[in-house]
């Protein structure tokens, strides 16, 4: 055939098997009764196999799809065609193919089809057959679904990240607002330590004040009770007195001793002392009382001495409270035991009575501040519950520890300290000081605006012998001073023109190379009022009230300054 020759009667049928898009023909039972290459390829399957088979029963639903409503899709669009003799595009639709057809079975794969029902009539006008053409759209499904997952990937990212910032965003202010309240916290707390720290400070300045007003009016009735003593010692209203007196003096200590305790300022001076001298002198001072009270106090120490690293006055403060405390709790009648030993590096002080005793759990609660353990049913021995808390405070300060024990009430009680031993060297010549060796005529000047104390006083070292001049400020007392020399000089503080620390400077300054024992005598009783004294000048500072005693204890110590060197032999260690 030519490009001249007349068209020749055209195969629809090779036509048809020729087409590239996928048809099949079905006729109106909807039984497959053509299909094309095109089909066959993009079904992978035999055209014998279709051919004469309801379309249904060719190409059924995936089984394995409980979604799959490929069929039914179909089906509707088919009825529809039928229905109506018109054309029906169907939507984009999900159909999977079975494949690897056999006797074992098929499966199913994902297919996605753009399909078009088209109605075939006869020449009577009857719809004879349906053309069904579809297009392979998978490729185009599975790549539109991969963007869409990456779009929503894409937006979940999206979303996750302002879900982040709008977090940041939020953590940001919540810290902002956490460190604005740590910023108020810190402040507050700073302006609350401020406080606190001027609630002390004015609290010290009260017991400083406090210190001051009690002991100087003690102070003079403890000097007049030592001037009594000397003219009437056996009238019974004296004895009354004195234990008033010192009851008075121990109840102003231990509030202040307390007091520093509790706030960690209580101070000790440790040096090496034979503890047997100290337990003797607090077993001496106290045995007035147990006689009074009808109590026998017995002492055991050993014939070695007993060294340790520690302050004189405290370490006998510390057992002066457990005797009290014993004497307190003991019967009339009943007996109190002291014992000293050494041994393991330790030097143990054991004061044991057969008193009311306590309960054994309360044996820790007992060293707390007003703490007391009295079985129901007895009175309370009085006073402010201070005692034990100050004697433990001391023994911590010493490095030592102190313990209570009772089997119960009625059983008596015991109370340990243990203190560090420390090994000394021979003990200097001038410790075996004794009161004998003070002088028996010191020039002395008590400068003391306080006119009842300064006279007592007078009265006090003058019957002891000493040459006493009485000044009452102190610009007096420094005139007295360059006017003559004096041994001892006993001086106020709180002076009504200058203070006794001006005095003290002034004293040095100007008698620098007179020997001079210069002695504070105050009511102001805080470790800083202690180091303020020694550093203008004083060899030492006593507080009110002292009786002459105290005064005479404290002239026969060893270590005493360089200024006092009239009151030392030229042998003094």
């Amino acid at each position: 055939m030519t490009a001249c020759d007349p068209d020749p009667v055209l195969d629809y049928q090779r036509l048809f098997f020729a087409a590239p898009s996928p048809c099949l023909v079905l006729n109106a039972h909807l039984v497959i009764v053509a299909v094309n290459e095109a089909y066959l390829a993009a079904t992978t399957t035999d055209r014998n196999a279709l051919l004469g088979r309801p379309i249904f029963e060719a190409f059924p639903d995936n089984p394995d799809d409980p979604t799959a409503d490929g069929v039914h899709n179909l089906r509707r669009s088919l009825e529809t065609v039928l229905a109506t003799g018109e054309a029906d595009t169907m939507a984009l639709q999900r159909y999977d193919i079975p494949v690897d057809r056999n006797d074992a079975g098929q499966h199913f794969v994902e297919r996605y089809w753009s399909p078009v029902n088209v109605p075939v009539f006869g020449a009577d006008g009857r719809l004879t057959h349906i053309i069904h053409r579809v297009e392979d759209v998978t490729e185009f499904v599975q790549l539109h679904g991969v963007e869409r997952n990456q779009q929503r990937a894409t937006a979940e990212l999206q979303m996750r990240a302002e879900r982040m910032e709008a977090d940041l965003f939020i953590r940001a202010r919540e810290l902002q607002e956490v460190n604005q309240q740590l910023r108020e916290a810190y402040a507050n707390l700073a302006s609350a330590d401020q406080a606190l720290q001027e609630q002390q400070q004015a609290k010290d300045r009260f017991i400083a004040t406090l210190s001051h007003e009690l002991r100087n009016p003690l102070a003079a009735v403890l000097a007049a009770t030592e001037l009594l003593a000397l003219d009437a010692d056996d009238h019974p209203a004296l004895a009354v007195l004195q234990r008033q007196v010192n009851a008075l003096v121990r109840m102003t200590d231990d509030l202040l001793d307390a007091s520093r305790a509790l706030t960690g300022r209580l101070k000790v001076v440790r040096r090496p002392l034979d503890l047997r001298t100290t337990v003797d002198a607090a077993v001496k001072d106290i045995r007035p009382e147990y006689a009074r009270t009808d109590r026998t106090l017995r002492l055991s120490v050993p014939a070695e001495p007993v060294f340790v690293e520690g302050d004189g006055i405290r370490l006998a403060q510390m057992l002066g409270n457990l005797l009290s405390n014993a004497c307190k709790y003991t019967h009339p009648g009943g007996t109190v035991r002291v014992e000293l030993a050494g041994a393991a590096g330790q030097a143990v002080l054991t004061v044991r009575d057969d008193g009311i005793g306590f309960e054994p759990a309360a044996a820790d609660k007992l060293f707390e501040v007003f703490a007391r353990a009295v079985p129901s049913g007895m009175t309370d021995a009085g006073g402010l519950g201070l005692g034990l808390a100050i004697v433990r405070s001391i023994v911590e300060l010493h490095g030592g520890t102190v313990s209570a024990d009772s089997e119960g009430p009625a059983t008596g009680a015991e109370f340990r300290v243990e203190l560090p031993l420390t090994h000394v060297l021979d003990a200097c010549p001038a410790q075996l000081l004794s009161a004998s060796q003070v002088p028996t005529a010191l020039r002395t000047l008590i400068i003391e605006d306080n006119l009842d104390l300064a006279a007592t006083y007078r009265t006090l070292l003058q019957r002891r012998g000493h040459d006493v001049t009485v000044v009452h400020t102190g610009a007096d007392g420094l005139a007295a001073a360059h006017q003559q020399h004096f041994d001892l000089i006993l001086c106020d503080l709180g002076l009504p023109d200058i203070t006794g620390y001006e005095v003290a400077r002034r004293l040095r300054a100007d008698l620098a190379s007179q020997p001079v024992w210069l002695v504070a005598h105050s009511g102001y009783s805080r470790n800083a009022d202690r180091q303020q004294s020694l550093a203008a000048g004083f060899d030492a500072h006593l507080t009110k009230p002292m009786s002459i005693s105290d005064l005479e204890h404290l002239l026969n110590e060893p270590g005493r300054s360089a200024h006092s060197a009239r009151l030392r032999s030229p042998d003094d260690c």
